[in-house]
């Protein structure tokens, strides 16, 4: 389906049965039924939407999944946001949840839900894959990068206060710990999915001592696997190169800091397909792992059937992986694709199409 042999290993294979060490998937099917429990999220705005659409395709499907819908709202206890006890509890149990996308206010109220589950779960490596979708025709045709955000500090520590009024400071706070969480995932990563070199993106040239620490854990680290090969570039030049010439970075995984990491996921997805309507994101912690699509809530189309689900459902395709279920990842992986491949009449409209949230389900579901 894509242009080369590394490409075919497709979106949620990248987290398939040969995974890193860390982060790997424990949880277990009920022995009496032979099916797993997921955790749902749903999210705000079009999240239940296109929530629906992944369950119904799942039934299709017959992927051995049980759902447990979680709300997850903001709750302030002493200042702080955190997450509703039930739905803690039914995360730390299952191991694994799917989330639709949550509202973050702007400049004020709760800390961003996202960030918040992040920090309660300890989901230290963002793992997102961009790759071009055959049969829909962007600015590039060859797309297939992997980046690795740190998910945990940096600039999303959320340390900030007024030193006096009209000044803010905020703080960006890098580890010696955090790093080597997610710069040894990362080097397992390129192990595991056949990829022989290592991308440090970072700023050290004026960030010395926070992104130096960064680069100096992945340069200790690098003895330990002499078969990755490790590079280190500024973020200025990674932008650049990737706008330039993405194929140069095929046979790579970057990983960087938590901020650039957002910024350069973004910028991927929009070199691959043009929309993060198509992209999907796993978070990886030592016992739990959450998978999301990473586009806003769209209150402005709520309700309407307009929604796009093919991140969302991309992103249960990297989780079926992950947790073994790798016969039923392809076949659905396989009908989404092909049915973007289809034409207008089966894209919905973030993808030029005339398609609506259910049109588009039930043709995916016809492809199954």
């Amino acid at each position: 389906m894509f242009r080369s042999q590394v490409c075919r290993r497709t979106f949620g294979r990248l987290l398939a049965t040969k995974q890193p060490t860390i982060g790997r998937y424990t949880g277990k099917p009920n022995p009496a039924t032979g099916r797993y429990t997921v955790s749902f999220i749903e999210g705000d705005g079009v999240g239940p939407e296109i929530s629906k659409s992944v369950k119904e395709i799942f039934s299709a499907a017959k992927v051995p999944v049980d759902w447990e819908v979680c709300e997850v709202k903001p709750l302030l206890v002493n200042g702080v946001t955190t997450i509703p006890e039930p739905a803690v509890k039914s995360i730390n149990k299952n191991l694994i949840a799917l989330k639709g996308p949550l509202a973050t206010p702007i400049g004020k109220g709760h800390r961003s839900m996202n960030l918040t589950l992040r920090k309660t779960f300890g989901l230290f490596a963002n793992v997102r894959p961009a790759r071009s979708v055959e049969g829909f025709k962007t600015t590039y045709s060859d797309v297939d990068l992997v980046l690795i955000r740190e998910n945990t500090e940096g600039e999303y520590a959320g340390i900030e206060h007024v030193i006096v009024p009209g000044v803010v400071q905020s703080i960006k706070l890098i580890t010696r710990e955090a790093s080597e969480r997610v710069i040894r995932y990362a080097y397992e990563y390129c192990r595991a999915v056949g990829r022989p070199r290592l991308v440090v993106v970072h700023k050290s040239t004026i960030q010395r001592l926070a992104d130096g620490l960064f680069v100096t854990v992945a340069k200790e680290m690098a003895s330990e696997f002499p078969d990755i090969k490790l590079e280190t570039e500024l973020i200025d030049n990674t932008v650049l190169n990737v706008v330039s010439n993405p194929g140069q970075y095929t046979d790579a995984v970057s990983v960087c800091p938590n901020l650039y990491g957002d910024i350069l996921s973004d910028l991927n997805s929009g070199l691959s397909a043009g929309s993060l309507g198509l992209t999907p994101s796993g978070n990886i912690g030592h016992k739990v792992s959450i998978f999301e699509a990473v586009h806003g809530s769209a209150p402005d189309i709520a309700g309407q059937n307009k929604a796009n689900p093919t991140a969302l459902l991309l992103s249960s395709v990297m989780m079926l992986n992950h947790m073994g279920l790798n016969e039923y990842a392809d076949r659905i992986e396989k009908a989404v694709l092909s049915t973007i491949a289809a034409g207008p009449e089966t894209r919905t409209g973030d993808l030029a199409g005339s398609a609506s949230t259910s049109s588009f389900t039930a043709a995916v579901i016809g492809k199954l």
